[in-house]
């Protein structure tokens, strides 16, 4: 009986787990148009950070809760791609840009390409699947954090660690 419950038990689980990655790829896949390429959480926490640049493409009270180490603030709303020339202007360096899950990061990917950048990626589900994977968030004052600013009420159901913050 034991086994039983516990083959249905993986099973569920399993269930479970493809279904949400499933739901994610399905979700980016209707807010995207696909055209930047992702980096997974995977990648990104086994690259050196030398090898890129890492640009967090929220607002401002969203990086102040919570973003990944050595994230360079870039902004959705008050994004300026001459901003980001003067601090990268190496034009073939790597870029990674991260939102929440990754739709506002393409859009800001696509600005960083048609500025001539020639390597831009997108993090697969954004800060919230970094998060999901326990990998570390920082606040303002980079100092390691649970809390992670889940953008929304509707948006913070992709968020399943970490303190959810609204504001």
């Amino acid at each position: 009986m034991l086994h039983k419950i516990s083959l249905l038990l993986f099973i569920g689980i399993s269930f479970q787990n493809s279904w949400s990655q499933d739901s994610l790829a399905q979700l980016l896949s209707t807010y995207n148009k696909q055209n930047i390429p992702y980096w997974t959480v995977q990648e990104l926490a086994q690259a050196e950070k030398k090898t890129f640049h890492l640009l967090d493409a929220r607002e401002p009270e969203e990086f102040s809760v919570s973003h990944i180490k050595n994230a360079l603030y870039v902004g959705y709303t008050d994004f300026n791609s001459n901003r980001i020339l003067k601090t990268i202007p190496r034009k073939t360096d790597t870029l990674v840009v991260y939102c929440s899950l990754g739709v506002r990061s393409e859009k800001i990917a696509q600005k960083l390409k048609k500025a001539g950048y020639t390597t831009v990626y997108n993090l697969y589900g954004g800060i919230f699947e970094w998060k999901n994977n326990n990998n570390p968030v920082y606040n303002l004052h980079n100092k390691q954090t649970d809390s992670v600013h889940a953008f929304s009420k509707s948006w913070s159901t992709w968020l399943k660690n970490g303190i959810k913050v609204y504001n």
